[in-house]
């Protein structure tokens, strides 16, 4: 019993407080929701924003600005940066979750191929133009591939078994490559030069669509999610020691495995339905908050969702802002940004090997 003691240690242990931490990804998510709904190509002052906002949220009468501004502000931004916010918490605890899965740090959504699932799905509607749902249509679709993609790397990496770490990645590549080819096919069929950068613009991942509508199923799955896991903390934290380990602790790994699969499809597919596919967040996020906390279920996941939430957000305002008044795929700002980062993560893990 003493072996397995010393190593439950690093995974169940933090790296000391976290509070500042947190404390500063807060305040770095305030001050970009505000920034995100002040900068673009109308600028609205700080002042202006807090008061349109405080108007709409009491009901109170016109104020000292302009219309457009009361619609950039409210209609337009607004719900652009909490879907950003939302979006981002939910890929970054997609990606916490798959690394706990897979055991492996360097893991995210996409290994598990339920990215190009929904791209599968999305591009198929707006390629074919069948669209029995209307304009929700192609978030509709991209639900239900990232769904298609669960189903069939988890038959294939054996459900009737234990959902071993290295049979789930390599049935997740192996779909995630299917997929892909699939998506490129699909985007060569397309005969109308529009709808083809309708379909990169989406793969990419684009948040210009956003709407008060598109917030609440989006929040509602995320609390769902996060409630969940967090019950699950401690039988999270034992499945990083193994099966056997686990066992001996009264985890079930492959009930618990199921159970994390289901929901990394469930958020992730939600998330790219609305967002399109936009790569990174889940990788590099979640992989620095782990230096941060340790892997301690507990302190990684809220902290993971924070950080997500503000790192999209910032994200989102340089897409905009970086060649106004064109605007940039976000998942082009994230490849750019989350390479050289997570090249950077690498190296740091590597002089502090302690954790997952």
């Amino acid at each position: 019993m003493t072996a397995p003691a010393r190593t439950a240690a690093p995974a169940a242990r933090g790296r000391g407080p976290v509070w500042p931490g947190c404390a500063g990804i807060c305040a770095v998510l305030a001050a970009g929701l505000v920034a995100s709904v002040c900068l673009g190509a109308v600028e609205v002052p700080p002042g202006t924003v807090l008061r349109i906002i405080a108007r709409h949220l009491s009901g109170g009468g016109p104020g000292p600005w302009t219309a457009s501004q009361d619609t950039v502000v409210w209609n337009l931004r607004v719900p652009r940066a909490l879907l950003a916010a939302l979006v981002g918490a939910g890929l970054a605890l997609a990606g916490a979750a798959t690394q706990t899965l897979v055991r492996n740090p360097l893991a995210d959504p996409y290994v598990l191929g339920l990215t190009y699932g929904g791209a599968v799905g999305a591009v198929a509607v707006l390629v074919t133009g069948f669209a029995p749902f209307g304009p929700a249509s192609a978030g509709i679709a991209a639900f239900a591939g990232a769904l298609a993609a669960f189903a069939t790397v988890y038959a294939l990496a054996g459900a009737r078994r234990a959902l071993a770490p290295l049979r789930l990645v390599l049935s997740g590549m192996a779909v995630t490559y299917a997929l892909s080819g699939v998506t490129s096919f699909l985007v060569l069929r397309a005969d109308d030069p529009g709808t083809t950068n309708s379909v990169l613009f989406w793969l990419f991942g684009s948040l210009a669509e956003a709407d008060w509508g598109d917030l609440g199923l989006p929040a509602a799955v995320l609390a769902v999610v996060m409630t969940v896991m967090l019950a699950q903390a401690r039988p999270l934290n034992a499945l990083l020691l193994g099966d056997e380990t686990a066992t001996s602790l009264g985890t079930p790994p492959a009930r618990t495995r199921a159970l994390l699969f289901l929901l990394i499809a469930l958020l992730t597919g939600i998330m790219v339905a609305l967002a399109g596919g936009i790569g990174f967040i889940g990788l590099v996020v979640p992989h620095a908050v782990r230096l941060l906390t340790g892997g301690d279920h507990r302190r990684l996941l809220p902290l993971a969702a924070l950080a997500g939430a503000a790192f999209l957000v910032l994200v989102d305002i340089a897409a905009r802002t970086a060649l106004s008044p064109q605007e940039l795929p976000v998942g082009i700002v994230t490849a750019v940004l989350g390479a050289p980062l997570f090249l950077w993560l690498v190296h740091a893990r590597a002089r502090d090997t302690s954790g997952l």
